[in-house]
């Protein structure tokens, strides 16, 4: 884990929307990033996600503005299939990590990759603090992240923590 210090303040000042945009590409939407809205979702943690909050006509770009814009932080799922857009083109993907890092609102979690890896596509992105997978189980992580958003209090941690 390294130092979430930064997106902690920024969160203290934000209350409105959803708790935790997730930022992934598009291959994980059914796998991975599915299995990450699903923990979320678990630990009450509110969620704006692509595959529950766009629906048939709706203007994509307009509905991930607004999700943007009212959550109180962003998750990046950064995957295999995330370094590979981010290293290849200008991806919806890209846009949203932009607008979440310009605010100060972003938090990696590698999944399958490194921050190693992820300095060569993007060194301001793996600057961040952030988790990996490889130090820890998803549901660990998903669990600092509802106490980041501060939907758990100690009990309920510490319940989650030994299931």
């Amino acid at each position: 884990m390294r130092d979430l210090e930064p997106v902690r303040t920024a969160v203290l000042v934000r209350t409105q929307g959803k708790d935790v945009f997730l930022c992934h590409a598009w291959p994980d939407r059914q796998a991975d990033a599915k299995e990450v809205y699903d923990l979320l979702i678990g630990a009450d943690v509110s969620v704006w996600f692509s595959e529950v909050a766009l629906r048939p006509g709706t203007d994509m770009r307009v509905a991930i503005d607004k999700g943007l814009v009212s959550s109180r932080i962003g998750i990046v799922l950064v995957t295999p299939a995330m370094l590979e857009k981010l290293s290849t083109d200008r991806s919806i993907a890209s846009n949203e990590l932009s607008a979440l890092l310009r605010r100060n609102l972003l938090v990696p979690v590698m999944h399958g990759v490194t921050f190693e890896q992820l300095d060569q596509v993007s060194p301001t992105l793996a600057s961040r603090g952030g988790f990996s997978t490889a130090e820890e189980p998803m549901e660990d992580i998903v669990v600092k992240i509802a106490e980041l958003v501060g939907t758990l209090d100690a009990e309920e941690t510490d319940e989650l923590s030994m299931q």
